[in-house]
């Protein structure tokens, strides 16, 4: 399958497009410093000996070809998006979230997912592309009940604008018409170097439709596993997926 990877420098995008790779797919990685950030390949399970160091994918019989863009440019996401199976938007911001709520400052736009996730839809829309799959956040909807007041707190006093952005970007996927899945992890670790509370980063996530979950953090490698499942499962069009572990 073709698929393209928006915000695949970092983070989230980074390992759902080392999982696409690892699966067969043929991955398209959009991001700002997409052409710098994959320059080389990085040593990944499986990876034979003196692989480089930079940030690509990885091992794999999948390829990827890094595309320089901003999901915030209109034509660029047009561009990128045409001739694709499917689109995954991973976008974020990686400052300091009490700077990005209380200073506002940050390198990338706060509205981020909601304005570079309707240029996405806008730009499946005009190719004819379908499949998307587009990861929020858990604790929007009703998967809030289910928090804590410590995390209700910090949703709403550290991450607050970044939470509000996240639900208009919620808004565009259901009002898309396109044949979505939304996934919201619970807070994100890079284990296995940070293990989320000593689970099994090599055990499938625990995943529901019904905004329920077990604890309150899972690592990227395991969520980057559910987006890969999603894509190629029908019965996930439609369907807001919690992620923990």
């Amino acid at each position: 399958m073709d698929v393209i990877v928006i915000g695949a420098t970092r983070g989230s995008g980074l390992a759902i497009t080392r999982e696409l790779v690892a699966a067969g797919h043929r991955v398209t990685a959009f991001g700002r410093t997409a052409s710098t950030a994959f320059a080389a390949p990085v040593a990944g399970p499986g990876a034979g000996p003196g692989a480089g160091p930079g940030a690509g994918p990885g091992a794999g019989p999948g390829s990827v070809r890094p595309v320089d863009g901003d999901a915030l440019d209109p034509e660029a996401v047009a561009k990128a998006v045409a001739g694709q199976d499917a689109v995954v938007v991973a976008l974020g911001i990686s400052d300091n979230p009490l700077a990005v709520q209380w200073l506002r400052r940050s390198s990338t736009a706060p509205d981020v997912r909601s304005r570079g996730t309707r240029n996405v839809v806008d730009a499946m829309r005009e190719t004819g592309v379908r499949r998307l799959v587009v990861q929020s956040t858990y604790g929007l909807g009703d998967s809030w009940a289910h928090l804590d007041l410590t995390w209700k707190l910090v949703f709403r006093f550290v991450i607050g604008r970044q939470f509000t952005d996240s639900g208009r970007q919620e808004d565009v996927v259901r009002a898309s018409g396109l044949d979505w899945t939304l996934v919201r992890p619970v807070s994100l670790t890079d284990a296995p170097d940070d293990a989320a509370d000593g689970a099994d980063t090599e055990a499938p996530a625990h995943v529901t439709t019904d905004d329920t979950r077990r604890g309150l953090k899972v690592s990227r490698a395991q969520l980057a596993r559910v987006h890969a499942a999603a894509l190629a499962d029908p019965a996930a069009v439609g369907a807001t997926l919690s992620v923990s572990a």
